[in-house]
């Protein structure tokens, strides 16, 4: 029987990637990264092998690691996802460094974060900010329990998780900042058919022909739940940057701006509303 060493080598090549071969390995024998470099030499019980193959096998027909595994790690937190969520991706950390970057960790504010899916924002600043409150928003009840159990799993107790479609269940509450992940892809792209994107909620993906629909309705209602000086960001595809600003002038905010990720395309866009 071969040891791990050959094992892993033999899973990379079936996958074709070495970093998926070891996290699956990791969550077949529930040790952490660091077990790699002391094990190396040790073979597997034979339940254990079967269940490594089994994992892979999974993987080869398509299915996300994050799903396998039930863990995705964001920011500096790792959360627990399932098919009711989106999976949270590192461009999306941008949106937290853009908020942070908007926000006192030193005196207390709202937040909202809207469409939360497993809470991967809302986690994330709530975990920097514990002056501050944020609120959740998603429509999908499935969604929110996940997002629930990372609360209470990492111990973060400043966050109130309401259902609801979008800014719907924040009644008359107003924030300092307002931020989301909302769907954003079109409807006929062919990429949805494609990888990981085939097992995500279409819910979270997709949204309208030009993949602008609720980010049309998250700019034209935010204004009704942002203080005065308050700040909107959200994320958006790489070709939606300037659509997104046409929408934040149109809609009459003040200070409006295009960030770009790590591969310098259009990410997030943002503005503020006006004092």
């Amino acid at each position: 029987m071969p040891d791990v060493r050959h094992l892993l080598a033999d899973a990379a090549r079936q996958l074709g990637d070495r970093a998926e071969a070891e996290l699956l390995l990791l969550h077949a024998v529930q040790q952490s990264r660091s077990w790699l470099f002391t094990h190396a030499d040790d073979v597997l019980d034979r339940d254990v092998q079967t269940a490594y193959a089994e994992l892979l096998e999974r993987r080869a027909r398509g299915e996300p690691v994050a799903y396998i595994t039930g863990l995705r790690g964001f920011w500096s937190l790792d959360l627990e996802v399932t098919p009711a969520t989106l999976i949270p991706r590192p461009e999306t950390e941008l949106l937290v460094e853009l908020a942070l970057e908007h926000l006192s960790r030193d005196s207390a504010c709202a937040v909202a974060d809207l469409g939360t899916g497993s809470g991967a924002v809302a986690l994330a600043l709530a975990s920097e900010l514990p002056l501050c409150r944020v609120t959740a928003t998603d429509a999908s009840a499935a969604a929110l329990e996940v997002a629930r159990r990372n609360a209470a799993r990492l111990g973060i107790d400043n966050v109130a998780f309401v259902q609801g479609d979008w800014m719907a269940p924040l009644g008359d509450a107003r924030f300092e900042l307002i931020a989301s992940n909302p769907p954003y892809i079109e409807l006929d792209d062919a990429h949805l058919a494609r990888g990981d994107l085939r097992f995500e909620p279409a819910t979270a993906l997709a949204s309208g022909r030009d993949g602008l629909d609720d980010i049309r309705r998250i700019v034209a209602s935010a204004r009704e739940h942002l203080a005065p000086g308050g700040w909107l960001l959200f994320e958006h595809g790489w070709n939606q940057g300037e659509a997104a600003r046409a929408l934040l002038h149109q809609a009459g905010y003040d200070d409006v701006f295009t960030a770009q990720d790590l591969e310098q395309r259009d990410r997030v866009s943002g503005a503020r509303n006006p004092a």
